[in-house]
């Protein structure tokens, strides 16, 4: 999801403080990511400035990377599923390609009236902001139990857009949560994504349960720090300034979240509504969170017209094929 502008801007500051000359300043760059989920988001503003300089906004479209001759190593062992039929469905959709026959056996899941029991643990994912808060209000306010307010403590500089979760989170004994960031404390109770139940809350701790586990987790406020890094003019060090912070319950309501929200994240079990898919790569990451086809359920079918790909990615990612390293390189 690193646009392309952001790139060219990593490749000017490496320059100007390492060699002008060469690209990324002669340093050696890592870059680790997968196309075929969502695009880098650019609003339309911005785009009218940077469509003078670019082609797309993808990494591979930026100045530096086209002189950078980069190496492409294609990673294809698995981890998140097992499944040999779930895996080859997902690489239909993942290569828009997907078969009369792929398609009948991912729609075996389709289910358009799924509710789940309360403790099941299913998440839903849907495509748009406003269908997620809908859904998690709706839920909230289905619970009998008392409504608890946590408000968010902000120190100095932190923008809202940059806001983890909510400022003010409602919470209600018995409300499905999901966690928005790793445990900071030494026991790694949780990780962001990991979803639970509300069990108890009190004014400075919320306890929550989650469907895997032996032990309930006792959470309490959780620090994000906004950072400034600069270069030191004598030592050449990076130094890190500290602006501002952000303090909250890592919790989010977890009834329904956005599928943008949800890359990177793993779900035993998922009810996935794609059918207002609208961006490259949203109905592979929706279907891709899941670990099992038994944990899925589709609220709306998938059809192949659902799946959307972007030709600049179709592109490079052949020429990447044909130009993968051998023994030699």
């Amino acid at each position: 999801m690193v646009r392309a502008d952001l790139l060219d801007g990593i490749d000017k500051t490496l320059r100007r403080f390492r060699d002008r000359n060469k690209v990324f300043g002669g340093v050696q760059v890592l870059m680790i990511g997968d196309l075929q989920q969502l695009s880098p988001v650019i609003k339309e503003q911005e785009w009218e400035l940077l469509k003078a300089y670019y082609a797309n906004g993808f990494f591979f479209s930026s100045h530096a990377f086209a002189q950078c001759e980069a190496i492409t190593i294609e990673l294809q062992h698995i981890y998140r599923q097992e499944n040999p039929k779930f895996i080859d469905l997902l690489n239909q959709i993942r290569n828009n390609r997907l078969t009369d026959a792929g398609a009948a056996e991912l729609n075996k899941r389709f289910v358009p009236d799924f509710t789940p029991e309360p403790d099941a643990g299913y998440i839903s994912l849907t495509t748009h902001n406003n269908k997620a808060e809908t859904t998690n209000r709706v839920e909230l306010e289905k619970l009998k139990t008392k409504t608890v307010i946590y408000t968010a403590v902000v120190d100095g500089k932190f923008p809202e857009y940059a806001y983890p979760n909510a400022a003010r989170l409602d919470l209600k004994v018995g409300a499905q949560v999901m966690f928005v960031k790793n445990d900071s404390n030494p026991e790694k109770r949780y990780f962001n994504g990991k979803i639970g139940k509300v069990m108890l809350l009190d004014a400075d701790e919320v306890v929550v349960h989650c469907p895997d586990d032996d032990f309930n987790i006792n959470v309490t406020p959780e620090i994000w720090e906004n950072i400034n890094y600069a270069v030191d003019a004598d030592t050449k060090a990076i130094t890190e300034d500290k602006i501002g912070s952000y303090t909250q319950m890592p919790l989010r309501l977890a009834w329904s979240i956005t599928i943008h929200k949800s890359q990177g994240l793993t779900f035993e079990k998922a009810i996935i509504d794609a059918g207002s898919a609208f961006a490259h790569g949203q109905t592979y990451v929706a279907l891709s969170r899941c670990k099992s086809l038994e944990g899925l359920v589709l609220k709306s079918k998938i059809h192949s017209n659902q799946i959307i790909s972007d030709g600049n990615v179709i592109s490079f990612n052949e020429q990447a094929e044909e130009n993968a390293p051998d023994e030699k390189v």
